[in-house]
């Protein structure tokens, strides 16, 4: 296996040198030297110029700044392209976790009174919009069908690679970027209400420990040891103490960004749904100007389809959309790591701006307005756990989880569109897995060998 951090790959990309190239119309490009560094650059390089790149990757969050920062550390020009600034949407809302100890996919739940109870909307772990429900229900059949038997090993087998890294890869990435301060290798804690509820997950947790991936059983004591601020309404533990979290993820990723800068690449406001071809390149209209590059990468997450149907590429994505809340601690109270409500369904995590609480999913369209009801039947439960202060937010922040039914994200060359590149659909591990994926697309991208093969997260395994 190469270095974690990602070596020089020596394709047909890097035979373009890191600078920039400005042209105009079909006249012979002019070299610049140095590549453009910002914004202002771009936009001085002359009236109606098109600004000229080795690559452009399409949405600064999480995904899209590591695949950019990976593909800059691999000597290529790049500019990065979003409608705001890096780490604004749901890269700046998830829990923070690096979830390396991964190995199953979220299952379906097929417990009649859990069904009931999601049915009648009184679940905290999942809410609905009926208007929705026609257009979401084959996926989630097929969603259903892949997170349930020989499915989830297989899903165990082929992402186990990404998650094995996913740690490694951020560490290397927020040394570089000097980010490492919000890391917490600490672990995380799943409770359970009931003895029963703790019962119903050995079967997985058997699993997971033949293949080999760390994880502690514990009472109520040994989970208090470990979290003394915690009431003692539950029964059992799960403590995985090879995960890492990190105490601001938008922070994360917005230093991932200025890395990027600092080797060169240019990081731009502009609509991804302006993506065309122009002269054989891919080209996109920005606030500075049109942005051009023989190889574009789609990692826009939920917004993804929006420029991809266009293009003839439809793939089963839905979102899972997800609110979360921050709140004052009570006193001197406090976490040292994320705690995972299994049975209410939800998860509290410290964070710079207070303890947050995420919800469970919330299937409906991704645009419709916010109904963040799910607070209101988590929270009479979240108080008997820790002592919450008073919210931080007048509102709740409202995310949306890019899913494919298979739980995998898609990782590679796009059907049929020479040159563009897919890096989307990580489902609720974004954050985990956006280094590492961001690694092998640059590895793919730029002809290095890739560190794990990539043939399980590509696009043909909907299409053909």
């Amino acid at each position: 296996m190469t270095n974690p951090s990602g070596g020089d790959g020596q394709g047909a990309l890097c035979s373009a040198a890191a600078a920039a190239v400005p042209y105009k119309g079909s006249h012979a490009p002019a070299r610049l030297s140095p590549a453009v560094k910002d914004a202002k650059d771009v936009a001085q390089t002359g009236d109606n110029a098109v600004q000229r790149t080795d690559a452009i990757v399409l949405g600064a969050g999480m995904v899209g700044a590591s695949a950019a920062l990976h593909l800059a550390k691999r000597g290529l020009s790049v500019a990065l392209i979003d409608r705001r600034p890096p780490g604004e949407e749901t890269s700046y809302g998830n829990a923070g976790i690096i979830e390396g100890n991964t190995y199953f996919p979220y299952p379906f739940p097929l417990n009649p009174v859990t069904l009931l109870k999601v049915a009648l909307k009184l679940a905290p772990e999942a809410n609905y919009h009926l208007s929705h429900l026609p257009k979401l229900a084959p996926w989630l059949f097929s969603y259903m069908l892949h997170s349930r038997g020989p499915a989830m090993l297989d899903f165990a087998h082929k992402m186990r690679p990404l998650f094995a890294n996913s740690l490694p890869e951020h560490e290397a990435l927020m040394q570089e970027a000097g980010a490492a301060q919000y890391l917490r290798k600490t672990g995380w804690l799943k409770i359970y209400r009931s003895v029963g509820g703790f019962n119903g997950a050995q079967a997985d947790l058997d699993v997971v420990a033949k293949a080999g991936i760390s994880f502690e059983r514990l009472d109520t004591n040994g989970a208090l040891a470990l979290e003394p601020d915690l009431g003692p309404v539950f029964e059992r533990a799960v403590f995985w103490p090879s995960a890492a979290s990190v105490s601001n993820p938008g922070a994360v990723t917005r230093a991932y960004a200025e890395r990027l800068k600092k080797l060169g690449g240019v990081i731009l406001e502009g609509d991804a749904r302006s993506l065309h071809r122009a002269e054989g390149r891919w080209r996109v209209d920005t606030d500075a100007g049109a942005v051009d590059a023989s190889e574009a990468v789609v990692a826009l997450g939920p917004w993804s389809p929006d420029l991809l149907a266009p293009l003839g590429i439809k793939l089963p994505l839905q979102v899972k959309r997800g609110y979360h809340r921050h709140f004052k601690p009570s006193g001197n109270k406090g976490l040292s790591r994320p705690v995972l409500d299994a049975e209410v369904g939800y998860l509290v995590a410290p964070m710079d701006q207070g303890l947050r609480l995420t919800t469970g999913a919330e299937f409906a369209d991704r645009d419709a307005p916010s109904t963040p009801v799910q607070f209101d039947r988590l929270m009479p439960k979240a108080r008997e756990l820790f002592p919450l202060g008073a919210p931080v937010e007048a509102e709740p922040w409202l995310g949306r989880r890019p899913c494919f039914p298979d739980s995998m994200p898609v990782v590679g060359r796009a059907p049929g569109q020479p040159g563009l590149w897919l890096d989307y659909g990580h489902a609720h591990w974004g954050f985990t897995l956006g280094p590492v994926t961001g690694r092998l697309l640059a590895e793919m991208m730029t002809g290095a060998t890739p560190f794990t093969d990539p043939k399980p997260y590509a696009a043909e395994r909907f299409t053909s």
